[in-house]
């Protein structure tokens, strides 16, 4: 079982990794190979002898990696044929369907999953929407209330699923196939948006309805306390609620694993309720001669831990206790001995079966990993050992056996996470969770009171240990040969006592921590494009300093791509310190995440056209200085200038004020323009026409009418342009006559929404820009 679990998630595997999947045929080869295999070693386990024994396994393990392969693939297929044309990207349908999760408020409106029942054209079966309340503040207005299972008329605009995609960065795309979202858009105003069920009967239906109404009794119990969303998040698995800083906090001190259903919370559930049908099983004898009590508090502790799962959202983790749980149980009746290895292989197979795209999911990793490392270090042992040691070498083991995963995944690990873990772990187990699911499940005020009072008593001391300044360890994402010598290195260093040399794993720890990802050579530059959506952020960097030209949009009061793209970007690359930081001008798709970045990491130096009073210039104080054409500089044998704007400038729009900046590397030149328009290009070609020849260019105002005159044009004449813009912007940028201009100059023309980020390399050889959806490919991009 073990081999056959490990050698089918490995086949899955390779099937979410390939960047385009086989065809029909190819997937019946795999499956008519894996069955052969599978055969013969059916055949081999009648004949003994070592080189039959390891030729069975070998084949046993063949026949899992291509029966996982083929597996993933054929899914795959089916879930993307659930798709939207392209023909009707854009386009108002007017669809019936029911509410089918917990509606999330936002800023302007409300997001929810929308499964659909009827409609007249071509719609995936489900879908995201979002219903706005008005995107200025003079449009706002009321929406009805809108509950989880409830059916609705709507009329709604779609699109194909699309998000940014970066170098290491989230993929959204592959998120929304994960999670079987196959279209996204938005409701439209129309006078046939009506409610018509109130309630639409249905498992799933009721369980969001159930979970909906937990989360409504916690925030009607504490409206203003400030860990509401934490005990939603243990009730009912909805962790949307909980506030960024908050989460900020928890991955510091590595307790984000308290605030998930982890398994142990479904272990808990399931052991309290065993208990307590085995403890009335046995006070009646009637039922006690019929069935012993043991196997029916097994199945009363598995039966309550499946509702705890269902209404905790269903997630890997819990996924993963329930069906190890089950297994146990099953030996329990059967009367059957079970080795915990198994029973971890068998639930791995389970959560792939249903969900091959599980294994693209960090909380899969973390869930099995964590559990696996449990069991190696409880296995092997022989004599009682104190609680004590065996909590603190569990904690260690954990927390160990979890560096390299961390560190690819979200490019940190916590420092204080025994300390923090060992803190959090008793009370958020074994105090606040059961507090918070008694008072969903007999809604008495003292429950909600004293689950918030525990945990808030929780954060004091972990709180603290968030604030040091050396809290967590932040590093460059490692290549892959580093994170799995690593870990090798961490499972040797956990082996039992008595296992020859254990500390040489810890050495392999160190190439990890300590690796750095390469710089350009002195002289070269290395620009990233980065894909922000509709706005620009563009990464230069040197042999030894890093710039920031624009931080991109803010999406929202709590939500910004500073935040979102571009602090993940810079950790992953290695960048622990901005040199400069260029905020061209005001407008929220340049300016909007520099807040962020100001706050996220040490910026020497900012060059702005921002007004006085601007919030970016009052937080950067005496660093902030404006941007000026003729200043210019020189890092590591890259030269900057700044071309825009004059000092004597009396331009009003912000867009003429914007900072233009040229970076010259080995004879090849970067034009970066920002906003401009007509009137601003027309005064570059006036005072510094000779200084706008260009080898790149970033398209001005994302390749807005206003913009890129002929005359531009020709002074820039670039081999390349790149147009940074959202997909399916409202702008509808590049306007098609811009684009056809830049075309006929015979530029080669990138566009980030659908190359995603651009990067290239300023030197001495060929220049030749790279989209990261052309480096990094997957096969649910663009589908």
């Amino acid at each position: 079982m073990r081999i056959m679990s490990l050698g089918f998630s490995g086949g899955v595997l390779m099937g979410q990794l390939a960047s385009v999947l086989p065809s029909g045929a190819a997937q019946l080869a795999g499956a008519a190979t894996a069955c052969a295999a599978g055969g013969l070693a059916w055949g081999a386990s009648r004949r003994s002898g070592r080189a039959m024994v390891w030729g069975r396994r070998i084949l046993v393990l063949l026949a899992a990696v291509l029966a996982g392969w083929s597996f993933a693939a054929w899914r795959a297929d089916i879930r993307l044929a659930d798709a939207l044309p392209a023909e009707w990207e854009g386009r108002d349908v007017v669809l019936r369907g029911v509410v089918a999760s917990l509606p999330q408020d936002f800023e302007r409106g409300v997001r929810f999953n929308f499964h659909v029942e009827d409609s007249a054209a071509p719609v995936p079966a489900t879908i995201s929407l979002a219903w706005y309340r008005g995107f200025r503040d003079e449009e706002m207005h009321d929406l009805p209330p809108i509950h989880a299972g409830e059916r609705w008329s709507l009329t709604v605009r779609l699109k194909r699923p699309h998000g940014n995609l970066n170098p290491h960065g989230f993929d959204y795309e592959g998120w929304l196939l994960q999670q079987d979202i196959r279209a996204t858009g938005y409701v439209r105003p129309a006078e046939g948006n009506r409610l018509i069920d109130a309630r639409v009967p249905g498992l799933a239906h009721g369980v969001e309805r159930v979970r909906e109404t937990v989360r409504q009794r916690f925030r009607d119990a504490l409206p203003d306390a400030p860990y509401t969303g934490v005990l939603v998040a243990l009730a009912v698995g909805d962790q949307r609620s909980i506030p960024p800083a908050l989460w900020k906090t928890f991955a510091r001190t590595g307790i984000s694993h308290l605030v998930a259903i982890s398994g142990m919370h479904v272990t808990m559930v399931a052991a309290f309720f065993a208990a307590l049908a085995g403890w009335g099983w046995r006070r009646t004898p009637a039922l006690a001669l019929r069935w012993p009590a043991q196997q029916a508090g097994v199945l009363a502790g598995f039966a309550a831990a499946l509702v705890y799962c269902l209404l905790a959202g269903w997630g890997v983790p819990a996924q993963r206790t329930l069906y190890m749980l089950a297994c146990v149980a099953l030996a329990l009746v059967l009367r059957l001995e079970t080795a915990p290895s198994r029973v971890l292989a068998l639930a791995l197979m389970v959560v792939l079966l249903l969900d091959p795209w599980a294994v693209t999911a960090a909380g899969f990793w973390l869930s099995f990993g964590a559990v696996a490392l449990l069991f190696l270090v409880g296995s092997g042992r022989i004599g009682r050992e104190g609680w004590l040691y065996a909590a603190v070498r569990t904690q260690w083991a954990v927390t160990l056996g979890l560096i390299p995963a961390l560190l690819v995944l979200f490019q940190q690990f916590s420092l204080v996470s025994p300390l923090a873990n060992a803190i959090a772990i008793p009370l958020v187990s074994f105090v606040v969770t059961p507090l918070a699911l008694l008072f969903a499940i007999v809604p008495v005020q003292m429950f909600a009171d004293l689950a918030h009072g525990a945990f808030a008593l929780t954060m004091l001391p972990v709180g603290w240990l968030g604030d040091l300044p050396w809290a967590a360890w932040h590093q460059a994402a490692p290549p892959p040969e580093l994170a799995a010598l690593a870990t090798l290195g961490c499972l040797w260093a956990l082996l039992p006592r008595g296992t020859p040399a254990r500390w040489v794993g810890l050495v392999t720890l160190l190439p990890l921590v300590l690796w750095t990802p390469p710089r350009p050579p002195v002289g070269e530059a290395r620009v990233t494009v980065l894909d922000v959506g509709q706005g620009l952020a563009v990464h230069v960097q040197t042999a030894a300093h890093d710039l920031i030209y624009d931080t991109g949009p803010a999406f929202s009061a709590d939500a910004n791509s500073g935040e979102r793209i571009l602090l993940p970007y810079l950790r992953a690359a290695g960048v622990r310190r901005l040199h400069a930081l260029v905020v061209t001008h005001q407008d929220n798709d340049h300016a909007g995440g520099a807040e962020a970045v100001l706050e996220g990491i040490a910026v020497e130096r900012v060059r702005s056209s921002l007004p006085e009073n601007h919030p970016v210039r009052l937080i950067a104080g005496p660093r902030d200085t404006p941007c000026v054409a003729g200043q210019a500089w020189e890092w590591d044998g890259v030269r900057f200038a700044m071309l825009h704007p004059a000092a004597d400038s009396t331009a009003v729009r912000p867009n003429d004020q914007a900072c233009v900046l040229r970076v010259e590397a080995a004879g090849r030149r970067l034009l970066l323009t920002s906003d401009i328009e007509a009137e601003s290009e027309a005064r570059l070609l006036q005072r510094s026409a000779g200084d706008l020849a260009s080898d790149v260019l970033v398209a001005p105002h994302h390749g807005s009418r206003t913009s890129s005159t002929p005359a531009f044009i020709a002074a820039t004449s670039p081999r390349w342009v790149i147009f940074p813009v959202g997909y399916r912007n409202r702008f509808r940028h590049p306007n098609p006559a811009v684009w056809e201009r830049w075309h006929a100059s015979g530029a080669g023309l990138l566009r980030t929404d659908a190359a995603g980020a651009v990067r290239f390399q300023l030197g001495a050889a060929e220049l030749q820009p790279e989209g990261e959806r052309a480096r990094q490919p997957r096969y649910w991009h663009g589908r």
